[in-house]
């Protein structure tokens, strides 16, 4: 294929430019297309959010209303008449065209006063618009009004989840500046690894990448919705796998193009260089683009269309860097490759340091894997306690005016559901006795249902927990509302817990069965290439400890409060965002399986030629090599993404910085202490077991459908030993042969 791509360079650069251009060009409106809606269709929340949108003007339904709270002077009370025609006319004045709103002076809206009468709350939904910022059009209004008015003389204070989540602070920028913060921290990476003008190559692959990528997720958002985080993840994860992908296939050209007989000045030697070191390291890119395309899958097979769609434009990611990096990529190290490469320098293919660190780890293989597995462990520990759902609202409540009104709301006696109230649906005859039905409930703090919140034979009422919804008692009585709800004919329970609820069951409900959908799709494909039973079976045992050990960083900072200050300026949040935990094992699931990759592909290459040299003991041999031939480039790969994944979280977006959090731990986790000491370890206490591959599994997965089985690439010494009687000799040689001319001598 690298032959056939160097003989037709023009169109295969043609190609790449006009989709660059394509792409770029049109990146701008792209970003307008993709959307914030989040939908989870036959869910009960969702056919109640319809509703309220389609009867009441975008108002309510997922977006949490504001909260206004006034607390009387002491020896006065809020319930005198007085104090209830002001309060109601300021309600009335706040409350925009086709919004609505309900305060204790309302019919229905009794449970707003405090048992003291001195604090009460109302409850306004402007009209929402389908952004990041729902109320960007109604608040600045609605604050201006508030900060000049008192009640009984006492100052009306605003808040509520919009306003405390900070999610008023304006719409969400594009991706441009984190990018270009990624780009030049991979530089800097690069040109520490090359020291030579070499060092600009994968970063221009991921400069066609993007774009190109970009054009693709346009052609998508015409058939479906595609989420707007899907731009950050386009640009930034973008941007570390198209240069890892091309890092690797450069650092083996390199290493190719210093080997006898391989002078630059020679075309033929130079074009031999480039398709040696694409056969090699372009297989193991190709492998894991497929590894991390087969976890993304896991996101496109959810009834979530906001996740699927991360996973369609995830696809993209990997696909198009491969693409990138086995054809533009041969074509601009065979023609520019050698004047980049200034100065030249000599190329050492093997790291001191790593080769130390694997003969460490080789001679104490059992302490280096039981230290390893329980930092591992360790880290892990904390994902016990993973609590999934939005903040709860008295973590975001962290000092200022916002925080102070909404504790005292919570200090009277409303409940902390209040901030996100159920909205239930029901026919307009019935609503008085299901309210009084659901304002009995157990956990149930207070309940509204104003006569005019009713509109083409439907009525709202909203009802409210009194511990967040997000918690467990909370969502116990979020789910027992749900069940009355459903009970009740032609009633729904939508609003942000219900939907909170239904959208964990879509998410989550099926996940055992993605799990191992994702886990034999990923065994097939590593067994299939590394011809080996153990290995990936190990490599998915690994992945998942490091998932779990990122899972449980995401813990201890976002959900304990542990470094969110100090790394992030913003406080803890108490609960992981519902969807992150699933798009966190998609995503790195496949990332961190590419260094696995990397290494093992490697190690079986020195296994293999050891083999053909006839030397038995290859095991710990081939592992020192591997880790200290991949070592130096795993670190390097893996300081890139983690650069990329900081830049990510940069992005003024809680959920996002979460999301990126959760990535760059896994990663720097996954290069240092799985790859770099527990996966050598393992390696080499498993010895020959390393490469047991029956003979049966082999016909079923590398022989084609009518074709004879040809020998086999993995040792075996003995059929006794359980290894099936492959040969190695004929395939071994051939390996050896194709990766060094020189020894046909």
């Amino acid at each position: 294929m690298t032959r056939w791509v160097l003989s037709h360079r023009l169109p295969v650069v043609l190609v790449w430019v006009v989709l660059t251009l394509a792409g770029g060009a049109l990146s701008g409106s792209t970003i307008d297309k993709l959307s914030y809606e989040s939908r989870l269709p036959d869910k009960q929340s969702q056919a109640a959010n319809d509703a309220l949108a389609q009867r009441f003007a975008q108002t309510g339904g997922k977006n949490a209303p504001l909260l206004l709270v006034v607390t009387a002077p002491k020896g006065t009370t809020v319930d005198s008449e007085g104090v209830r025609k002001q309060w109601g006319a300021l309600i009335a004045k706040v409350t925009p065209k086709g919004g609505r709103s309900v305060s204790y002076a309302d019919p229905g809206g009794e449970s707003l006063v405090s048992q003291d009468k001195r604090t009460t709350v109302a409850l306004v939904y402007p009209p929402a618009n389908r952004s990041n910022v729902p109320y960007e059009q109604s608040l600045p209004g609605i604050k201006a009004v508030v900060e000049h008015t008192k009640i009984a003389g006492a100052p009306v204070e605003l808040t509520g989840q919009p306003v405390l989540s900070g999610r008023d602070s304006g719409a969400t920028r594009s991706p441009i500046y984190e990018t270009l913060i990624g780009a030049l921290g991979a530089l800097i990476v690069l040109a520490l690894v090359f020291a030579s003008g070499l060092a600009i190559v994968p970063l221009l692959m991921a400069m066609v990448a993007i774009p190109t990528t970009f054009l693709l997720v346009r052609g998508i958002t015409g058939i479906t919705d595609v989420s707007f985080i899907v731009q950050f993840l386009v640009a930034l994860i973008g941007l570390g796998i198209a240069i890892d992908y091309a890092l690797l296939i450069v650092t083996r050209w390199r290493e190719e193009r210093q080997k006898p007989g391989s002078d630059g000045a020679d075309p033929e030697a130079r074009r031999e260089a480039v398709v040696r070191a694409v056969a090699s390291a372009g297989h193991a890119v190709a492998l894991s683009g497929a590894t991390v395309a087969i976890s993304l899958a896991a996101l496109v097979v959810l009834p979530v269309p906001f996740l699927r769609s991360v996973g369609y434009a995830g696809l993209l990611i990997p696909l198009v860097s491969v693409a990138i990096a086995v054809t533009l990529l041969p074509v601009m190290l065979y023609a520019w490759g050698d004047n980049l490469d200034r100065p030249r320098r000599a190329h050492r293919p093997d790291s001191k340091l790593w080769g130390r660190i694997a003969g460490v780890t080789t001679r104490r293989p059992a302490l280096c894997a039981v230290l390893s597995g329980a930092v591992l462990l360790g880290l892990a520990a904390p994902v016990l306690a993973l609590r999934l759902g939005q903040p709860a609202t008295v973590t975001l409540a962290q000092g200022g005016k916002p925080a102070a009104a909404f504790q005292r709301i919570v200090d009277a006696g409303f409940g902390e559901g209040i901030a996100r109230p159920l909205e239930v649906v029901v026919p307009a005859g019935g609503g008085d006795a299901l309210h009084t039905q659901l304002a009995g409930l157990d956990g149930v703090a207070g309940s509204a249902a104003p006569a005019d919140w009713a509109r083409g034979g439907q009525r709202i009422i909203d009802v409210w927990t009194t511990a967040d919804p997000s918690s467990s008692a909370g969502r116990s009585t979020v789910t027992e509302v749900m069940d009355v709800a459903q009970d009740t004919p032609g009633t729904l329970a939508g609003g942000g817990p219900a939907t909170d609820v239904d959208f964990i069951d879509a998410v989550y409900g099926s996940l055992g069965l993605i799990l191992i959908f994702v886990a034999l799709l990923t065994f097939v494909v590593l067994a299939r290439t590394l011809r080996s039973v153990v290995l990936p079976i190990k490599a998915l045992i690994l992945n998942a400890l490091s998932t779990c050990a990122a899972y449980g960083v995401v813990v201890l900072v976002w959900q304990k409060g542990y470094g969110s200050e100090a790394l992030f300026d913003t406080p803890a949040i108490g609960a992981v965002t519902i969807w992150i935990p699933m798009a966190v094992f998609a995503f790195l699931f496949g990332l961190s399986m590419d260094y696995e990759v990397f290494i093992l592909h490697r190690i079986r290459e020195t296994h293999l030629e050891l083999t053909a040299r006839g030397e038995r003991d290859t095991v710990v041999p081939s592992v020192v090599t591997g880790i200290s031939r991949t070592g130096r480039l795993v670190t390097s790969a893996a300081l890139i993404l983690f650069l990329a994944f900081t830049a990510l979280a940069s992005i003024p977006i809680t959920d996002v910085k979460v999301f990126a959090t959760a990535l760059a731990a896994g990663i720097v986790i996954d290069a240092t202490v799985v790859r770099g000491l527990l996966t050598p370890a393992l390696v080499t206490l498993l010895g020959r077991s390393n490469w047991w591959f029956p003979r049966s599994l082999g016909r079923l997965l590398v022989t084609s459908p009518g074709q004879a089985p040809g020998p086999r690439t993995h040792p075996a010494d003995d059929d006794a030993a359980g290894y099936g009687g492959q040969e190695v000799a004929p395939d071994a040689a051939a390996f050896a042969t194709q990766a060094d001319p020189q020894s046909r001598a």
